[in-house]
């Protein structure tokens, strides 16, 4: 598998190099004698360099160090990239000045308050992306030519406490024995491929492109708070009353703090956040203590809705429905273990009971 993965890169890396060795010529010529050109010959020097050394050696960059690159590049920020790829900030540095450091070329300009793409690095992002697609479709390749259930498998999907999921885990491992399986617990909507995630489930009311998605069930998204909150908030009856609550909100699509609410409607509210976080179970807590108005998902507060430590707020105006679904990355070959977890999470969502009660509620409030 390793071999084959490696002949993906290394096809790609060397499309790469062509292109950017191109794209300098291009613009040599395009120019008259002066100190940019002087420059720009230099720079051809290291990319014609950097092709000889390619072909005689093998100081191929790393997978994890072309994901990070294309998830730096992506999220536009290294601290954000960091934090979706599920590792210290200086990690991501490291990463980097290693891949800049294997080219000799410079792909990122980074000030203290912004980052750009160098012309080779807008180049390379490009057959990066290219490459790491590659490298997934080759290792699926291998796994699935026996059809065998084997290998690593990266999951990231929401806490499900009280969903009985971790049975689901059990069952899946004892049922492949040659899998492993590693399950990161996050509200955040990964990237896939640049985090190496194979699988994840996620609620959204949109689906990312270049993701395939089977439908586990739906849940609504209801604005909430504690019956002590709004026994001494002001008073709640209309959208507009927001304006003078305390609100809590999570992250649109995992990445950024949300600066409106949906409303049942189709129009949106905008309100001010009192906390901000990509973590239910924070958002929960602070709300059943009095913190403020909640937008949550149903599913992660059915027993508190239930017993009445929070209550739904304007039921009827604020709130809408979300998808929840069990992704992958669209892709040629699908390994089989991907595929074997991904039909073994729909069997477990249309026998719980929990989640066929939850997607009832929210198929009444359409």
């Amino acid at each position: 598998m390793r071999a084959s993965a490696n002949s993906a890169v290394v096809i790609q890396y060397g499309s790469l190099l062509f292109m950017v060795r191109l794209s300098a010529t291009r613009t040599l010529a395009s120019i008259e004698h002066s100190e940019e050109q002087r420059a720009l010959l230099r720079e051809r020097a290291q990319i014609d360099n950097i092709c000889s050394k390619m072909m005689q050696t093998d100081d191929m960059p790393e997978t994890n160090e072309l994901a990070t690159f294309a998830r730096v590049v992506e999220a536009k920020s290294i601290s954000l990239a960091a934090r979706e790829l599920g590792v210290p900030r200086p990690t991501v540095g490291r990463r980097l000045a290693r891949l800049e450091e294997r080219l000799g070329v410079r792909l990122l300009r980074r000030s203290t308050r912004k980052m750009a793409l160098t012309e080779a690095g807008a180049l390379f992002y490009q057959r990066a992306r290219s490459a790491l697609a590659s490298v997934m479709e080759a290792r699926d390749a291998v796994q699935r030519a026996d059809g065998a259930v084997r290998g690593l498998l990266r999951v990231s999907a929401p806490t499900m406490q009280g969903f009985r999921f971790g049975e689901l885990i059990a069952s899946f491992l004892l049922q492949h024995p040659e899998v492993r399986l590693e399950l990161e617990s996050t509200t955040r909507h990964v990237d896939l491929l640049a985090g190496g995630f194979d699988v994840a489930i996620r609620a959204s009311t949109d689906l990312a492109p270049g993701l395939v998605a089977r439908s586990l069930g739906k849940t609504r998204l209801l604005a909430v708070a504690s019956p002590d909150y709004l026994a001494s908030a002001p008073a709640l009856r209309t959208v507009a009353d927001l304006a003078r609550h305390k609100c809590i909100v999570g992250y649109d699509r995992g990445e950024h703090p949300a600066t409106h609410w949906p409303l049942i409607d189709r129009g949106r509210v905008r309100v001010e956040a009192r906390f901000a976080s990509n973590d239910i179970s924070a958002m929960r807590e602070c709300a059943v203590r009095g913190g403020g108005v909640a937008m949550l998902p149903e599913a992660a507060i059915f027993d508190d809705l239930e017993s009445g430590a929070l209550v739904p707020v304007l039921e009827r105006k604020v709130g809408t429905v979300a998808v929840v679904a069990v992704v992958y990355a669209e892709r040629a070959f699908v390994a089989p273990a991907i595929r074997a977890f991904v039909d073994a999470v729909v069997a477990w969502s249309k026998s719980n009971p929990i989640v066929r009660r939850l997607s009832a509620r929210a198929r009444s409030a359409l």
